[in-house]
């Protein structure tokens, strides 16, 4: 994959957030059946965009 700056890694986990997690019905249903922690599990553990929010965390640091 090519080598982004933070900037750029940053403008990229901003469009992700915006384009897909803002008002996102899965995370809205899983906090309302199992509170707001089992939401961000799924979204931590087995949401696609949240796997690519981690890929671009970890080469941020």
């Amino acid at each position: 994959m090519k080598k982004l700056s933070r900037k750029e890694l940053f403008s990229h986990v901003e469009s992700l957030l915006g384009q897909y997690c803002e008002g996102c019905f899965v995370h809205q249903q899983f906090k309302k059946e199992g509170g707001r922690r089992v939401a961000h599990r799924f979204c931590i553990s087995q949401c696609t965009v949240g796997e690519k929010l981690q890929e671009y965390g970890k080469r941020l640091t």
